[in-house]
C-alpha cells in the first residue's frame, strides 16, 4: 500500500501521540504507587527514562 505524503504525516503524529499517552500512563502508575504525596523530579525522570547529559553538552 502506498501512502500519500499527508497520510504519512498523520501516521507519524499518531505514533508520537501514542508514545505520549504511554508515558502519561506510566507516570500515573508511578504516582499511584508512591508513598509520598508528589513524585520527585528524579523519580519523574526515572519513569520517563530521561538521561541527563554531562555539563558542557547541548541537546541539539
Amino acid at each position: 500500500m502506498r501512502l500519500s505524503p499527508g497520510s504519512q504525516a498523520v501516521l507519524e503524529q499518531d505514533c508520537v501521540a501514542l508514545a505520549e499517552i504511554e508515558l502519561c500512563g506510566e507516570l500515573m502508575i508511578a504516582a499511584s504507587a508512591a508513598d509520598e504525596e508528589r513524585l520527585s523530579s528524579a523519580r519523574i525522570d526515572e519513569v520517563l527514562r530521561v538521561e541527563h547529559m554531562p555539563s558542557g553538552f547541548s541537546a541539539s
